[in-house]
């Protein structure tokens, strides 16, 4: 049982590092995103223009030529640049609150702001 266990867990490590596309994982937010090179993203809102650069410095892992480097906690050295799109609108988000016998309802909304992206390079 042992043996079969740890080949389960060798080929998934082997899936995501037999990929030949490069990729990174970067942290921004709170949230670990999976990125390419050329990939369109939306991320929290930032007041930047169109065309200007967001670097991301906390890079957890970077697999380039089938070659995986996991960061402890992140991998020194690596940076992924991205070219700012413009910044979009999420969909409506409606909050109803409610209070029952009270006559009271109230009903409002909300769009969220992000910014979208470009990934330009992966460096490291």
């Amino acid at each position: 049982m042992a043996k079969s266990d740890t080949s389960a867990a060798s080929s998934s490590a082997a899936t995501l590092a037999g990929s030949s596309e490069p990729y990174a994982i970067v942290v921004d937010g709170g949230r670990q995103y999976r990125v390419t090179e050329g990939q369109e993203m939306e991320i929290d809102f930032r007041h930047l223009e169109p065309g200007s650069e967001v670097v991301f410095d906390r890079v957890l892992a970077v697999s380039k030529a089938g070659k995986l480097t996991i960061g402890k906690p992140v991998v020194k050295g690596a940076a992924v640049k991205a070219a700012v799109i413009g910044s979009v609108q999420g969909d409506k988000i409606y909050v109803q609150k409610f209070a029952r016998r009270k006559n009271y309802r109230r009903r409002t909304g909300h769009r969220s702001l992000a910014t979208k992206i470009r990934i330009a390079s992966i460096a490291g």
